[in-house]
């Protein structure tokens, strides 16, 4: 039996990315560290959509998180779609940040995806077809204050994941990079009319609209999406404009204070 394996399924882009791969009939393998929205979304899938549905609740930024991963995934099929969504938001200046969570969030968001498609990767060439996808961000093309780790982790996603594609593509497996801007998530601390508002006016995507474009980049085969006219216009902007544009633009005194909180 073929599954598609989504990580970071029980909310936000990849519960859609569960939802919307379900409708198509793929069988799923959904993994979150959230046991109750998972077996409740696991269910849910299953009776909406007759597909075979399996969770499983691991810690993603354990050192054993891919290999316990894989462990279970081979002994209920063979995985030919691996979606790679998994992360945290964080916002903070990084002397606040402890090196607990340096830990923590280097390995959810790199270590372990990288463990990730090395082992299904590997199955997957040997097979001669397989599709990968993997979630980066808006954030991985220039620097920005308080995100200094999130960005950081991001930035190696994309250079990661654009070698994997030149690596795998004549294996018959392809390599989908999604640079997803602001996304109407639980990540997000907003109230209900902020982000309706953000929305209306295309800087905040909702994760419907984000799951059903990545999708279809993967299915295609293509190397990158950057979902969102807004998110398309910045990270062409962040690619042409040097990070040192952004030195005046911290210096503003709301800005200043703004940054001296976090």
């Amino acid at each position: 039996m073929k599954f598609t394996l989504i990580t970071g399924a029980s909310s936000g882009i990849g519960a859609q990315y569960a939802r919307q791969s379900a409708a198509a009939g793929q069988n799923l393998i959904l993994v979150s560290n959230q046991p109750q929205p998972l077996q409740e979304l696991s269910a849910n899938l299953a009776e909406q959509y007759g597909v075979t549905v399996k969770s499983l609740d691991i810690d993603l930024s354990a050192c054993d998180a891919a290999q316990r991963v894989y462990d279970a995934a081979s002994g209920w099929g063979e995985v030919d779609c691996l979606i790679s969504n998994a992360g945290v938001l964080h916002f903070g200046k990084f002397n606040n940040t402890s090196t607990e969570y340096i830990d923590f969030i280097t390995a959810l968001h790199c270590t372990t995806p990288m463990k990730l498609c090395r082992l299904f990767g590997a199955d997957m060439a040997r097979r001669g077809y397989g599709k990968i996808l993997i979630m980066s961000s808006m954030t991985a093309w220039t620097p920005y204050p308080t995100m200094s780790l999130y960005g950081s982790t991001k930035v190696l996603l994309k250079n990661f994941a654009q070698s994997l594609w030149y690596e795998l593509r004549e294996c018959g497996v392809s390599v989908t990079t999604v640079f997803p801007g602001a996304v109407d998530t639980p990540l997000y601390n907003l109230g209900t009319s902020a982000r309706k508002w953000l929305r209306t006016f295309g800087v905040m995507s909702t994760a419907e609209s984000v799951a059903r474009k990545g999708l279809r980049a993967m299915n295609r085969r293509r190397r990158r999406c950057v979902p969102g006219l807004f998110t398309k216009v910045v990270v062409v902007i962040c690619r042409l404009l040097p990070a040192v544009a952004l030195l005046p633009i911290v210096k503003i005194p709301a800005i200043r204070r703004i940054l001296d909180r976090l």
